[in-house]
């Protein structure tokens, strides 16, 4: 009943920038935190960033400096601005909602989007 799409991804040089964006949608009331993920080629899923409807963030060690997360309550979007990047970021990066409230409905939701590729070449 609610679904995650980030958008934004693309290729760019060693250095370079990317704004990604997160749209969730649905009947939503609330939602309590956006995470921001990645997954290269061969390793496991790793957490890059997160912010609360509050608007508290906390980032990944590699992550810090580089990367900037906000979101827009109205919107029920966020994003991840990436700059410096280099061709270790080269993965699929996932946003997923956590402790989404919907109308009419008792409990929390969550959800995964499909990801978006980010490509760092050197």
């Amino acid at each position: 009943q609610v679904e995650v799409v980030e958008s934004g991804g693309g290729s760019v040089q060693d250095g370079g920038s990317l704004r990604l964006s997160c749209a969730a949608s649905g009947t939503i009331v609330s939602i309590g935190a956006m995470g921001w993920y990645r997954q290269a080629p061969g390793k496991q899923r790793e957490w890059v960033a997160y912010i609360t409807s509050s608007g508290a963030t906390n980032y990944a060690v590699f992550a810090k400096g580089r990367f900037t997360v906000s979101g827009d309550n109205d919107k029920n979007t966020a994003y991840l601005q990436m700059n410096s990047l280099k061709p270790e970021d080269t993965a699929v990066y996932y946003c997923h909602a956590a402790n989404v409230r919907l109308k009419n409905r008792d409990r929390s939701y969550e959800a995964w989007g499909q990801g978006t590729q980010v490509t760092v070449s050197s």
